[in-house]
């Protein structure tokens, strides 16, 4: 792919790694690796229709497509929801930024409509996340766990926040830790509301990941325990993913204070500021001396 890396969001599949699976760095899509294929025509879905899935789509394009303007540079959103592959990636190609979704990720029963939202925010995020970067910070896409920060820290918020979050959300089954530690952030119903949902979303991607993975059930009770030596750019297990997505909610930056493509500190919540929910998850993220 003509100056282009692959960051996958979930699992290529076999027929895809081919054509993807060796970037420009060397580096292979989300591990584990499987087959799993999610035609259209498949009674075990979740019900997702095509017209649901473009709708999503182009909610975060709308959104983001003006922003990545502002940089000089074209967000192509490339929506392939006849193809059955469970997964997602993001490319460049000069100043073209892709983003492509596909409908067997889109159509997998664990994935929710939110969930689904959230890894095209995660996949723009590899484009408009900021440090940590892949490579130490010479490549231009934002690592897996910052994708996946950025993606309920910044894009959902940015995104969702003008819906009726607290009518949605009371259709929805919230677990009793994200009503407790939204609560204890957000005082505002409308924020609490919004941060429930964020935090769902991430919990779709993350049981998807797990069961992907064979790694057992994840819960908002159970964070990663591992520390890690240093940062980590490569996919973390779902459990550490699910940590990330929700501290990536509770932290209480506003959406429109910009993350930096050199320094992972500004727009988002660090231990130094006194935090102590919303900060990247130690289960991927080794914090520098500043933080």
């Amino acid at each position: 792919m003509k100056n282009g890396i692959i960051i996958s969001a979930l699992s290529l599949s076999m027929s895809l790694s081919a054509a993807f699976a060796c970037d420009i760095q060397g580096k292979t899509g989300f591990a584990p690796e499987n087959n799993m294929k999610i035609s259209k025509f498949d009674k075990n879905t979740n019900g997702m229709t095509q017209e649901r899935f473009e709708a999503i789509i182009k909610r975060v394009s709308d959104v983001y497509a003006p922003i990545v303007q502002s940089k000089g540079a074209t967000l192509d959103m490339i929506n392939n929801w006849d193809d059955d592959t469970v997964n997602a990636y993001a490319n460049r190609d000069g100043d073209v930024w892709h983003v492509s979704m596909f409908g067997g990720l889109a159509r997998h029963p664990l994935t929710t409509d939110d969930g689904f939202m959230l890894v095209v925010c995660h996949e723009t995020g590899h484009h408009l996340g900021g440090a940590p970067k892949y490579g130490g910070g010479s490549d231009w896409a934002a690592n897996e766990g910052q994708a996946d920060y950025f993606g309920t820290l910044k894009c959902m918020k940015r995104v969702l926040e003008k819906d009726d979050n607290i009518s949605v959300v009371s259709k929805m089954t919230i677990d009793a830790e994200v009503t407790k530690q939204c609560s204890m952030v957000y005082k505002n119903d409308a924020e609490v509301a919004l941060c429930q949902r964020t935090a769902m979303a991430g919990k779709s991607l993350g049981m998807l990941l797990a069961s992907l993975g064979n790694e057992g059930k994840v819960s908002f009770t159970t964070p990663d325990k591992k520390i890690v030596k240093r940062t980590n750019d490569a996919h973390p297990a779902g459990q550490c993913r699910l940590d990330t997505y929700f501290n990536g909610g509770l932290c209480d930056k506003s959406f429109s204070e910009d993350v930096s493509e050199t320094s992972p500190i500004p727009g988002t919540c660090i231990k130094r500021d006194g935090y102590k929910v919303g900060p990247r998850p130690l289960c991927w993220y080794k914090p520098g001396a500043g933080e």
